[in-house]
C-alpha cells in the first residue's frame, strides 16, 4: 500500500460547526496558534459566510480555511465569493464536482462504501472525504485502501487524539476533526480547553511520525 500526501495544509482539518456565531473568530485564531493550518468553517453554522469573508486575505501563510457542508452549487458560489479556498461535502455531487473544477477549487466529496468512493474519486476532487469514518474504523480505512491506494482519502467523524495515529498508520492522507477536538468552544468561548486538545491532536501526530507511522506526508 502506498502513502499519498495530503491536499492541505496539513494533517488535521478543524470543523467549525456550532449553533453560536460570536466566538467564531476566537476559536479560528486558538486553532491557528495552536498550529492546525486547515480549518473548516460549516456553512450551517450561524454567521459561516460573513467570517469567511472577515477572514479573507487575514491568515498567517500557509493557513488555509474552507467551506464545509456544501450542499449545492449555490453553496459553492456562496462559499467562493466569500473567500473560501477549498470546499467539503457530506456527499457526493457530480453537479457540486463540475463547479469546482470550474472554479479551480480543492473539493473533497464524501463518500463511505468502495463503490461510492471510487465513484467520488473518478469526479477528480482532491481528496475523497471518507464519512461518517466511526462506523468502520481504522481497520475499514485499511481494507479501502488496499483496493483504492491511488486515492486520497480523509476520514472524518469520530476521530479522536487517542486514535488519530491509528488512522494516518491505516493511510489517512489527513483527519477530519469537529467535535472531538473543538468541544464547546463555540459555544462558550472558552479556548483553554481547545488549545489543549489541538496541542495532544498534533504531538500524537508527530509521535506517529516519530514511531513510523506516515500521516500521509501532510505538511
Amino acid at each position: 500500500m502506498r502513502n499519498v500526501p495530503s491536499p492541505l495544509a496539513g494533517p488535521v482539518v478543524a470543523i467549525l460547526r456550532g449553533r453560536r456565531a460570536e466566538h467564531l473568530d476566537r476559536v479560528l485564531d486558538t486553532l491557528i496558534e495552536a498550529g492546525v493550518a486547515s480549518l473548516e468553517v460549516t456553512l450551517n453554522t450561524p454567521g459561516a459566510l460573513d467570517s469567511l469573508r472577515r477572514r479573507h486575505g487575514q491568515l498567517p501563510p500557509g493557513v488555509r480555511l474552507g467551506a464545509g457542508t456544501v450542499r449545492s452549487v449555490s453553496d459553492v458560489d456562496d462559499a467562493l465569493a466569500a473567500g473560501a479556498t477549498f470546499l467539503v461535502s457530506p456527499h457526493t455531487d457530480v453537479a457540486i464536482a463540475r463547479r469546482a473544477r470550474e472554479a479551480g477549487v480543492d473539493y473533497l466529496p464524501g463518500a463511505f462504501t468502495a463503490t461510492e468512493v471510487a465513484a467520488a474519486w473518478a469526479l477528480g476532487p482532491c481528496a475523497v472525504k471518507l464519512f461518517p469514518a466511526r462506523l468502520g474504523g481504522p481497520r475499514y480505512l485499511r481494507d479501502l485502501r488496499e483496493p483504492l491506494d491511488d486515492v486520497v482519502i480523509v476520514p472524518t467523524g469520530g476521530i479522536s487524539a487517542e486514535s488519530v495515529g491509528e488512522w494516518f498508520a491505516a493511510g489517512a492522507a489527513a483527519v477530519g476533526m469537529g467535535g472531538p477536538l473543538v468541544g464547546d468552544a463555540l459555544e462558550t468561548g472558552d479556548v483553554r480547553a481547545l488549545r489543549e486538545r489541538a496541542r495532544r491532536v498534533l504531538d500524537a501526530v508527530g509521535e506517529t511520525r516519530a514511531t513510523g507511522g506516515t500521516p500521509g506526508g501532510a505538511a
